[in-house]
């Protein structure tokens, strides 16, 4: 009673594609594969380079911003204690 047999997921299948329609299916396993495909890039990159940094965190305005942040923070330490 608990188990579905073939012909039941069949009968699913059918139902779904008739609903949603071949074409949509088609792009949702293409968005999905993608999305997976990404992931494990992302996690084989992470796994080689735990210490290295994305190269546009390297870029010269990137590495300004925190910089400037600090030092208006410490600017606002100073006037605050006086």
């Amino acid at each position: 009673m608990g188990s579905f047999s073939i012909w039941h997921w069949l009968i699913v299948l059918v139902i779904v594609a008739l609903v949603f329609g071949t074409k949509k299916l088609r792009n949702i396993g293409t968005d999905l594969g993608g999305a997976v495909k990404g992931f494990k890039e992302g996690m084989r990159d992470a796994e080689g380079n735990p210490t290295t940094t994305p190269t546009s965190a390297t870029s010269p305005e990137a590495r300004e911003l925190p910089r400037a942040n600090t030092v208006d923070v410490e600017a606002k330490d100073k006037t605050s204690q006086l």
